[in-house]
């Protein structure tokens, strides 16, 4: 269930609001425009559902829109991957790109260039940028910046039509060189690239800058609430001064709201690609980095993901939370969800000596005591059965109620047993138990002659399920020492901990993006990129116990 209480009031609903109670707007349309050039993270996450739920308070509607204009960068991976995790968190079927609107595009920056505020400057970019000046001095005009109106025409069309040489020539927008906001200071708006781009190949060698491109886009759409995070702030009188004078009929309101950043969490798309490139983590797609696609394969759902996001609320202020709220949505969101069932992850034998030979015996118990409408499970026991290797010390510490010798526990859904003996390999290491089992002490018997003070989760011994388990902890170690550190040199050691070992018997036909919690090792997601011929892994997505309190 999603909870929006925290998410219903801010300042960008009450903007909104305002507009449609006011007769300025009829309707509320907002738009996600990613950038192909990687994947979406859990930042994107944020953004995705701002976007759409502001949209649908209203009865509007948000738009895809790819923001196609850098070729250099893009990839139709990016593109794929992009469209598979919008989906994956919402329905739509409005689906834009910006390369489509090159054409209108074009004729928009000959429009400035018409009205005698848009130049061709053959500096290159080193010497633009050495001019543009700072928060305190001014920007120096550049040397062909009073280039008449048509020479400005003939060399933009000539730049169209492939006749100089890439970083030679760029297009800028004549604005003020003076402007306290730096970004108002003779922007460029196109550049010379000679890159096939993935949706309009070889036909244009110009392309359109960000800051030119993106609220044009906007006004094309017909966008109400252009909604992007801070650093845009000083980008919105450039935003304004293109709709503007370029005499757009539609005119967008850019609204900024503060990020909102994760403990432990990388959000760098530059560091996430450096860490794919190099190998260090398992693709793009990797369970400990929290792209959209690694959080769907470590196993997150939408509805965790989107409940997280409507907690943390919308700002004017950058913020930050515990990774440890994260997490707490989606045990949430699974508890309810999620079959029980048990695994061992490092697996003891027990040999349960005086249990017949060659019987099986099968065990009721719920699928999710939480959930009785999901019905109940047929557990197999037999004479020997697996435990965890923690769950038995041959010289027990104080306040250990697990097995020992001449201890007594209860084996969960089954039996009381006994240690009676161990067996060691050659360096003195137990490698199996011997115990006793009391037939009187079966679960829901009502047995209560005597108490035992540990209950241990366990596998039967012959009918089970081989299976790899991934234990995450967090990719990188932030700390006073490492925060400087470029990603590649604090990355955590311990940050995945395979073990081999057993599930229960049901668990045969366990499928990718199947999701189970284990008893006393938290909630499991079947690892749809390695669960496959007969071969079963499965990705710890939480543990059980969490320190975090909903406010």
């Amino acid at each position: 269930m999603e909870d929006k209480s925290a998410f219903t009031s801010n300042f960008i609903k009450n903007i909104m609001e305002n507009d449609i109670n006011s007769g300025k707007l009829k309707e509320i349309i907002t738009r996600f425009p990613p950038e192909p050039n990687g994947y979406l993270h859990i930042g994107h996450v944020r953004a995705i559902t701002i976007n759409n739920e502001l949209a649908n308070m209203f009865g509007g509607k948000t738009n895809l829109r790819f923001d196609d204009t850098n070729p250099a960068k893009e990839e139709v991976e990016f593109v794929n991957s992009i469209k598979e995790d919008v989906k994956w968190l919402y329905p739509w079927d409005n689906l834009f790109w910006a390369s489509d609107y090159f054409d209108e595009m074009y004729n928009r920056a000959v429009l400035l260039i018409r009205k005698g505020l848009a130049y061709v400057d053959d500096q290159s970019a080193e010497q633009i940028s050495s001019k543009r000046g700072t928060l305190t001095e001014p920007g120096i005009n550049s040397p062909y910046r009073d280039r008449s109106v048509e020479e400005n025409f003939e060399l933009f069309e000539k730049m169209k039509n492939k006749a100089f040489l890439e970083g030679s020539k760029v297009l800028r927008a004549k604005i003020d060189m003076a402007d306290p906001n730096i970004n108002m200071r003779d922007p460029v708006i196109y550049r010379i690239a000679y890159r096939e781009h993935h949706n309009t190949g070889d036909k244009w060698c110009i392309y359109p800058m960000y800051d030119f491109a993106h609220p044009l886009e906007d006004a094309i759409e017909g966008i109400t609430h252009s909604l992007c995070s801070l650093e845009f702030e000083a980008h919105r009188p450039l935003y304004d001064w293109v709709v503007r004078e370029c005499e757009m009929s539609a005119k967008p309101q850019q609204i900024e709201f503060g990020k909102l950043l994760i403990t432990n969490v990388i959000l760098s798309k530059r560091n996430l690609r450096k860490l794919v490139e190099d190998k260090l983590v398992d693709g793009w797609d990797d369970p400990r980095i929290a792209t959209i696609s690694g959080l769907r394969r470590r196993g997150y759902t939408p509805e965790a993901l989107k409940n997280f996001v409507f907690s943390t609320g919308i700002s004017k202020t950058n913020g930050l939370v515990e990774y440890a709220q994260l997490e707490h949505f989606i045990r949430e969101d699974l508890k309810l969800k999620a079959p029980r069932t048990m695994a061992v992850l490092d697996p003891l034998k027990v040999v349960i000596t005086n249990y017949p030979e060659n019987q099986v015996e099968w065990l009721d118990e719920e699928i999710n005591k939480e959930a009785p409408e999901m019905g109940s499970r047929k557990i197999p026991f037999s004479r020997v059965v697996y435990i965890e290797q923690d769950d038995f010390m041959e010289v027990p510490v104080p306040k250990y109620h697990r097995l020992y010798p001449g201890n007594e526990v209860r084996l969960a859904h089954a039996y009381f047993i006994k240690c009676t003996d161990v067996l060691k390999d050659e360096f003195g290491k137990v490698i199996e138990v011997h115990a006793t089992y009391d037939p009187e002490t079966k679960s829901g018997s009502g047995f209560t002659a005597r108490k035992v003070k540990g209950t241990i989760h366990w596998v039967d011994g012959t009918l089970n399920v081989p299976a790899e388990f991934r234990l995450y902890d967090h990719l990188t170690i932030e700390n006073e020492e490492t925060k400087d550190l470029p990603v590649n040199e604090k990355l955590n050691p311990n940050s995945i901990d395979i073990h081999y070992g057993f599930l229960e018997e049901n668990m045969k036909d366990a499928k990718p993006h199947d999701k189970y919690q284990f008893t006393r090792h938290g909630y499991f997601n079947a690892d749809p990129k390695y669960t496959k011929n007969g071969k079963v892994v499965f990705n710890r997505i939480v543990p059980l116990k969490s320190s975090f309190k909903v406010e």
